[in-house]
């Protein structure tokens, strides 16, 4: 069974040139798939973006009460109940 060939993989002049890329290209195009082999990538951390977000100061001494129970910084409480919820509404 012949093969075809894959498209050859531009170089790119920075990473906001290569996710446009994938993001209107199939992959499939490119990479031969069906040699992947599983990986695991234990230090990968994702991008973090700052955001300044305005709440009740009520709310925030809330957050703080449940956070202290939990012996955890409120800010990183708050990032899990996001990511908690917005799980629950994606599935």
């Amino acid at each position: 069974m012949k093969m075809k060939m894959k498209k050859q993989i531009p170089n790119f002049t920075n990473e906001a040139e290569e996710r446009c890329l994938w993001q209107r290209h199939d992959s499939s195009k490119y990479l031969g798939w069906f040699n992947a082999e599983d990986t695991v990538l234990p230090r990968l951390k994702p991008s973090i973006r700052k955001i300044s977000i305005r709440l009740p100061e009520s709310m925030i001494d809330g957050l703080k009460v449940l956070a202290n129970k939990r012996d955890v910084p409120y800010q990183s409480l708050l990032k899990i109940f996001l990511a908690e919820r917005i799980d629950s509404e994606l599935h």
